[in-house]
């Protein structure tokens, strides 16, 4: 099968009779697989997705649990077009990515690595900080504006990072591991911080975790790969009211069904 990889326009809204909003399919992945050439002695290659397959509607996130080395992140950088797949395709309007890191730069103001999108856009200064500094004081980050990122907390950083990210402009954000680097207490803050986040900028969200619980409190819908070469093992709807707390007995099942998927083949044949 030839690799194909395309984008299309960003979708408009569309509403139903009486006023409900049809969600479209934002995302699109059909039987991509991805292989990598080995730079050791021996010549191998490595594959790392094997006919993966699945999709996210508008304005839905859509976590991607595995275990490490199955090929989640090789995933986000195909989707925002920064891979091509060897076979299958991915179709999706342009989609930014917030890597695992928050790669700020440390000469820069917190505010003024939140509009760097802007700026490579060749948006003027004083105009990309305006735009950047309206959602400092949206996400929580007013009086931090002129804060060099050593001065900032993990948490922080993490939120200027995320800024940057939506000022990119694109209606799709793949998000890997944004929360790995931090502890379990401000990890927690961050999740609530998020869904509050995405409620007031709503966007197509297709999130890295191997946090399983991580997945749940704040997806939509969560796809479980297989170790490498990753594939999708089965899919769980989470049609849970926000805010979701770790402890909910609700959550507590849903992570259990996605831990069992998790584990080993045998188990897995087995049920």
């Amino acid at each position: 099968m030839q690799a194909q990889l395309k984008t299309r326009p960003e979708p408009r809204s569309r509403s139903q009779p009486g006023g409900t909003r049809e969600r479209r399919q934002a995302v699109s992945v059909r039987e991509v697989s991805r292989t990598y050439a080995s730079r050791d002695r021996a010549g191998a290659s490595v594959q790392a997705l094997d006919g993966v397959s699945l999709h996210a509607a508008e304005h839905e996130v859509l976590a991607v649990v595995g275990p490490s080395g199955c090929g989640k992140t090789t995933l986000l950088e195909l989707i925002c077009g920064l891979q091509a797949p060897d076979s299958g395709s991915i179709e999706c309007a342009p989609a930014a990515l917030m890597p695992q890191r928050d790669l700020l730069m440390p000469w820069l103001s917190a505010l003024d690595n939140a509009a760097l999108a802007l700026r490579i856009a060749h948006v003027r200064r004083a105009d990309a900080r305006a735009r950047a500094r309206e959602l400092f004081a949206e996400l929580g980050l007013a009086g931090w504006e002129e804060a060099r990122p050593h001065e900032l907390s993990g948490g922080m950083r993490q939120r200027v990072a995320f800024v940057r990210t939506l000022l990119a402009g694109k209606d799709i954000l793949c998000l890997d591991e944004p929360f790995g680097a931090l502890d379990a207490i401000t990890r927690a803050d961050m999740h609530a911080w998020l869904s509050d986040a995405l409620a007031q900028e709503p966007r197509t969200v297709v999130l890295v975790t191997h946090d399983v619980e991580e997945a749940i409190v704040l997806a939509d819908r969560v796809a479980i790969m297989a170790p490498r070469p990753g594939r999708v093992l089965s899919e769980l709807d989470v049609s849970l009211p926000r805010p979701r707390g770790r402890t909910d007995p609700r959550v507590v099942a849903l992570r259990e069904r996605a831990l069992g998927a998790l584990g080993s083949p045998h188990e897995r044949l087995a049920r």
